[in-house]
């Protein structure tokens, strides 16, 4: 068995791990800290050091080892922490962050970098407890890792800098509980690359290999649990001291020999198991070691798993079959629908039983895609962290709605607008705590980030109880960049100024912001995704911005309009209401703009078969329908001949397919085989602008006469 076919589970399961430590290093008191969060992040050193060993990755290997015995020092009680150590521990997590990359890229890490982060430990180490890391003296540098001598091609297990086996072919026994044939075999050859196998044989519930090995515990389990769960694996040396991940010892309690680590082989009288080699089972795991375990065990085979890791690709790709089945089925629905005398109920039933089930398999493979916002609000304690220190504030971070899912498609892409949210949220928003004071606050400022759902879409807000958003400052600074402005605007059209490119108020440029090119790119990237963005504040009490997105972007609950002979797509999402205009609400506006008065609201009338040129549809207003629309933050009526009906539609990339089209996001298939666009509002309207500027001399006068009439006559 070649070992670098485990190399992409060991990566992911490293960058798990990874992603656990650094949010129990955020979460940890220094001044009380809790000793399961220092077990979790000892256990997540740990297991990267053995994995990293086991596949040779050596600089990987002597980064974690150095900080695991920090980190052992730490829980001891030995090093007390404070808030710049935990920051050292950060910056730690980021290098093994890096090194990871470097291997996933088959590049060696940076040596430099190495180098200062293993001086950092060790300058920590001697200053807070007189030790060094390895050689447990003050006074002899920390000793070079010595390569094991590697008889075949095939990339080896390195030795562990802490073995629990006697250097020479030192016997152990390998128990293997409730482990099928074909896992064991395979087992056994790998056990085979490590050292002698000397005796194996068994049943499936408890099968026993002895191995002549001179590694470590330690590695001998990492192996083994790319294949198998820990649980199902003990490991013991031939005298009958166990070392199995259920009877290990508590680390608290280990041998003296733990309590001084050293690089030294331990002496065969008293072999000591490593202080996490197989996870103690009186230490409670974290989330992130469970969803380890669970994955390491490989799909093909051996012990029950409760999940299983899927390329993307693939689940794309069963989406994309799914949608096609659904356009099939509705297909086949209307062909039925529109034969004449069919009276066959049992095909009727078989139809209808056909569009239930598929609309069910429609929905368990969207959930599959579908990935609580955790992974995004998990992000944000370090950059909230950082940022206030930068800035000189104190604040305090607090998430709701982590469990609510998202499309994992649109949890990655929102990541960089959230992050601009945020920092524009400390920077500008957030007062200082001597400002705050002053103001009757508290001195801590409380930043909030939560997710819900609401109908078809996941709304998004940041909140913060800062010092609100400053009508006068952001006209003054509107007109000193020289945008359209008047004092008789909305607060909803002032705030949304901040969006303006390049618009800031901030009176200098900082690392964090000032430079105005964050928040156009945050609301062009929320559109993207097709979304908006609303802002809510008050001078004074802080400000709340609201982002506002579609559960997913492969299936879309639409409105289906007709316009002449074509039929379009609306995002439910985004329909308001429909009516009839009548004369008496139609005015005409400057040029042949025209608005409808809905409920004392004056709304631009955007006419779909005029902006996308579609022939044979209605040209009186009055013989149209109105439907009200709501786009970044503003509403549009927009006339069409009939309104068809709601439906559930597969969505189709337009862009992908064949080319970008203005005032449109996309396309499906209806039941038909026929192609209907799905219409965008806000680049309708544009497009509807644009074309009447146009137009105006051939067609502006004619439009206006109709208009000015029907205004005079009432």
């Amino acid at each position: 068995m070649d070992i670098t076919d485990f190399y992409d589970t060991f990566f992911e399961e490293a960058e798990e791990l990874l992603a656990d430590m650094e949010r129990y290093l955020l979460e940890l008191d220094v001044d009380a800290p809790d000793t399961e969060q220092l077990n979790a992040i000892f256990r997540a050193a740990h297991s990267i050091k053995g994995g990293a060993g086991t596949f040779g990755f050596d600089v990987l290997q002597r980064t974690t080892h150095l900080f695991e015995n920090l980190l052992d020092h730490t829980r001891k009680g030995e090093l007390k922490l404070r808030r710049d150590i935990v920051d050292i521990f950060l910056e730690t997590k980021d290098m093994l962050s890096d090194q990871l990359d470097a291997y996933r890229n088959s590049d060696e890490p940076d040596q430099e970098a190495f180098e200062r982060i293993c001086e950092t430990l060790q300058r920590l180490a001697l200053e807070e407890i007189g030790q060094d890391l390895e050689g447990g003296s003050t006074s002899v540098a920390a000793p070079k890792p010595q390569a094991k001598p590697e008889p075949e091609p095939k990339p080896e297990p390195v030795a562990s800098d802490e073995p629990d086996i006697e250097a020479d072919s030192n016997h152990c026994i390998v128990t293997l509980l409730n482990v099928g044939e074909k896992d064991r075999q395979l087992l056994v050859e790998e056990l085979g690359q490590l050292g002698e196998v000397i005796t194996h044989g068994g049943d499936e519930a408890c099968y026993e290999v002895t191995l002549a090995s001179s590694v470590g515990n330690d590695d001998i389990e990492a192996v083994m649990c790319f294949i198998v769960d820990a649980d199902q694996v003990q490991i013991r040396s031939a005298g009958g001291v166990s070392a199995s991940p259920a009877d290990a010892p508590e680390p608290e309690k280990k041998a003296p020999a733990q309590q001084q680590p050293t690089a030294q082989p331990t002496p065969p009288e008293a072999p000591s198991p490593k202080p996490a080699a197989a996870k103690s089972a009186g230490e409670a795991k974290p989330a992130g070691d469970a969803k380890s375990a669970k994955a390491k065990s490989k799909a093909k085979g051996g012990g029950e798993s409760t999940s299983i890791r899927v390329s993307v690709d693939k689940v794309d790709q069963i989406i994309n079959l799914v949608g096609e089945l659904i356009i099939t089925q509705s297909m086949l629905d209307q062909t039925v629908s529109e034969m004449e005398g069919v009276a066959d109920s049992a095909l009727l039933n078989g139809m209808s039983l056909l569009q239930r089930n598929a609309r069910d398999l429609q929905e368990s493979v969207m959930s599959i895609r579908m990935i609580p916002m955790d992974f995004v609000f998990s992000r944000f304690p370090r950059v909230v962290r950082e940022t206030a220190g930068k800035l000189g504030k104190e604040i305090e971070l607090v998430t709701e709605g982590e469990s609510t899912e998202l499309d994992k498609s649109l949890t990655e892409r929102i990541i960089d607008p959230l992050t601009h949210l945020v920092r524009n949220s400390l920077d500008h928003g957030i007062e200082p705590p001597d400002v705050r004071e002053a103001a009757g606050k508290p001195r801590t400022g409380k930043l909030i980030l939560s997710a819900k759902h609401q109908g078809g879409n996941i709304i998004i807000e940041v909140i913060d109880d800062g010092a609100g958003l400053n009508r006068d400052r952001l006209l003054a600074k509107a007109r000193e960049n020289g945008l359209p402005v008047s004092d008789t605007m909305s607060d909803d059209e002032v705030w949304q100024l901040i969006f303006a490119p390049g618009f800031s108020t901030a009176k200098e440029v900082t690392d964090v912001s000032g430079r105005g090119v964050g928040m156009d790119v945050v609301k062009r990237n929320i559109q993207g995704m097709g979304g908006h963005v609303l802002i809510m504040s008050t001078p004074g009490e802080g400000t709340t911005i609201r982002i506002v997105l579609p559960l997913t972007l492969a299936i879309l609950d639409g409105m289906s309009i007709k316009v002449g002979n074509e039929m379009f797509i609306l995002p439910l999402s985004a329909v308001l209401e429909s009516l009839q205009p009548a004369k008496e609400d139609l005015y005409a506006m400057a040029g042949d703009d025209v608005v409808l008065k809905v409920r004392d609201e004056y709304l631009p009338v955007v006419a779909v078969h005029e902006a996308l040129d579609v022939p044979n549809a209605k040209t009186t207003l009055t013989e149209t329908i109105a439907v009200i629309v709501q786009g970044e933050g503003r509403r549009y009526a927009l006339l069409v001949d009939d309104l068809v009906g709601q439906q559930q539609v597969v969505v189709k990339n337009l862009e992908t397919n064949y080319r970008k089209v203005p005032g449109v996001s996309a396309a499906t298939i209806l039941g038909d085989g026929s192609v209907a666009l799905i219409l965008d509002i806000t680049g309708l309207h544009r497009l509807s602008r644009a074309k009447k500027e146009k137009r105006r001399p051939e067609r502006g006068l004619q439009t206006l006469e109709v208009l000015t009439e029907n205004a005079l006559e009432n």
